[in-house]
């Protein structure tokens, strides 16, 4: 997993509400065991019309989605059934953050566990960011993990809650397994001093 510290990058918008995670990757694309390729399907039913061909008119389709790794969705994002398989079509079109004002619980797990940075801000700067992007189409804001803030164009910040663990695995560019075989170390010493 890359380590994700700061992260200076593009903006998309897509803010329909209340988007599940059967809409983030169909079902139909579940019998995939493997990320690689999963960014295809991301959206598909949204992205792709009957015969396969993308559609012009949505957001992931457009010239400034190309390269964008932040997000911004509607309210309650990934909400719906579990699968971990919409984390990794995101992470494999190139997202590495997601702002909402509120995830599933067990997409932010699952988010945090593969490097993608569920963002969760009050309504207002939810507002100002779909303004922002809407004003400014190819706009450009910093995510600094370990500070826990957003910075947007103009100076202004804004907070966002990130439990330590996550914060440190994210850092450090490791998942829960990574995180523990770099304890290795100190788990092989204590179990040498207490041996019986």
């Amino acid at each position: 997993m890359e380590s994700l510290k700061t992260l200076t990058a593009r903006v998309v918008a897509l803010s329909n509400e209340n988007i599940d995670t059967d809409q983030i990757i169909p079902a139909r694309f579940l019998k995939a065991i493997d990320k690689n390729g999963m960014g295809k399907n991301l959206f598909s039913d949204w992205r792709y019309d009957a015969a396969g061909n993308p559609k012009p008119d949505f957001v992931l389709n457009q010239p400034q989605a190309h390269g964008a790794q932040i997000l911004l969705a509607g309210d309650n994002f990934a909400c719906g059934s579990s699968r971990e398989h919409a984390v990794w079509a995101l992470t494999a079109f190139g997202f590495r953050a997601i702002i909402s004002t509120s995830f599933a619980d067990i997409f932010r797990s699952n988010a945090l566990k593969n490097g993608l940075l569920p963002i969760v801000v009050d309504k207002e700067t939810h507002r100002d960011l779909f303004d922002l992007v809407a004003e400014i189409p190819n706009v450009e804001i910093t995510i600094d993990v370990a500070a826990q803030t957003i910075s947007l164009p103009g100076g202004r910040t804004a907070k966002f809650p990130v439990d330590p663990f996550s914060k440190t695995c994210l850092l450090e560019g490791v998942d829960e397994l990574g995180y523990i075989l770099k304890q290795q170390d100190a788990i092989t010493q204590y179990e040498a001093a207490n041996a019986n």
